[in-house]
């Protein structure tokens, strides 16, 4: 069990982080692809996956065994991580006693090939590999589903931004799975070993991760910066034969493309809504609105999001630039500035 231990202040120093960290996906999803449970999730993305990776994820996965200790060092959260190769430059950063002390206790429940050895030295050649294995692997692995994987983690940041709108911080923390649950001021989370991280006002930030699995995790070292990763929704064929294309192209202008109720759908999705309340705003019927945004969907424009027998929709970065080229082509609004 994993205890988060609040106070106060720390209520207030909640945040959801804005996007993927490229560093824990790529982490997170090397542990997944060691696995062998979470079949109907990550099964069809491992057969497709494993082929592929013969170099990268042979350097990779001893550093990132499927279960146990991980290096935090490979999750940095401090420095420029807005891209990948600057989140990358961080941890080739990282200060040589870290890389020694972290490795060190790696290799205390895992078997290390020999230049492990070198990498905890900070020996140059050594880290350019594991940048190199890391960039070659994201490549791989994961840029071929990286549309999907972005769209999945805004749908997920929109759903978590509800709870806070709606409940506050608390149901945001209570909202984040069945393995966790807030029993105030601790958060509790199911975890393979027993751990406590204070916060002691120093807040935390939630990172959603679509190839956590299965179940959240954070770092070892809670003198680190606090970060909570936790898995979210999967929609059942994400890794499928159609999965890995990249994006249609439209053939026409947005209403054209779309027709008038899909388009409404669209714009309604904007800032997230529910079935119910799509069909209230558009008055059509709930099946109504389930087939058209299952077009939307398949199109790439939305995501679906279930929780609590409900099912919100929002607009993915596509269906969000559609929408930005259609206020772009409409002028400005009433006060000068563009439309919202």
């Amino acid at each position: 069990m994993l205890r988060i231990h609040f106070t106060p202040e720390d209520l207030t120093r909640v945040r959801v982080a804005q996007g993927p960290d490229f560093l824990w996906e790529i982490t997170n999803s090397v542990q997944t692809l060691q696995r062998t449970d979470g079949e109907q999730v990550f099964g069809a993305w491992r057969r497709w996956a494993r082929p592929r990776l013969p170099e990268s994820r042979l350097l990779l996965a001893p550093l990132l065994p499927p279960r146990g200790y991980s290096p935090d060092f490979l999750t940095p959260t401090t420095g420029a991580r807005t891209t990948l190769r600057a989140a990358v430059d961080t941890l080739l950063g990282t200060p040589r006693p870290r890389l020694r002390a972290e490795l060190t206790r790696l290799a205390g429940s895992t078997r290390l090939p020999g230049w492990a050895a070198s990498l905890a030295e900070g020996d140059t050649d050594a880290l350019a590999r594991l940048g190199e294995a890391l960039h070659a692997y994201q490549a791989e692995a994961l840029v071929p589903h990286w549309r999907h994987v972005r769209a999945a983690l805004e749908a997920d940041r929109a759903l978590r931004t509800r709870h806070l709108v709606d409940g506050g911080t608390e149901a945001l923390l209570a909202g984040l799975g069945p393995d966790v649950r807030w029993r105030p001021p601790v958060l509790e989370v199911t975890y393979p070993v027993e751990q406590r991280l204070r916060l002691d006002g120093r807040g935390l930030v939630l990172q959603p991760s679509f190839f956590c699995w299965p179940t959240p995790t954070t770092l070892a070292d809670g003198g680190l910066p606090p970060v909570l990763v936790h898995p979210i929704h999967h929609t059942a064929d994400w890794a499928g034969p159609a999965a890995a294309t990249g994006p249609a192209t439209g053939r026409g202008a947005l209403g054209r493309l779309l027709g008038q109720t899909r388009a409404d759908l669209l714009r309604a999705t904007r800032a997230g809504c529910s079935t119910v309340e799509a069909a209230r705003m558009l008055q059509v019927t709930h099946p109504a609105v389930s087939q058209h945004m299952n077009v939307l969907r398949a199109a790439g424009l939305t995501t679906t999001v279930r929780t609590a027998g409900r099912a919100f929709h929002f607009a993915t970065a596509e269906g969000r630039a559609l929408l930005a080229a259609e206020d772009r082509r409409a002028g400005p609004g009433p006060d000068g500035e563009p439309h919202p």
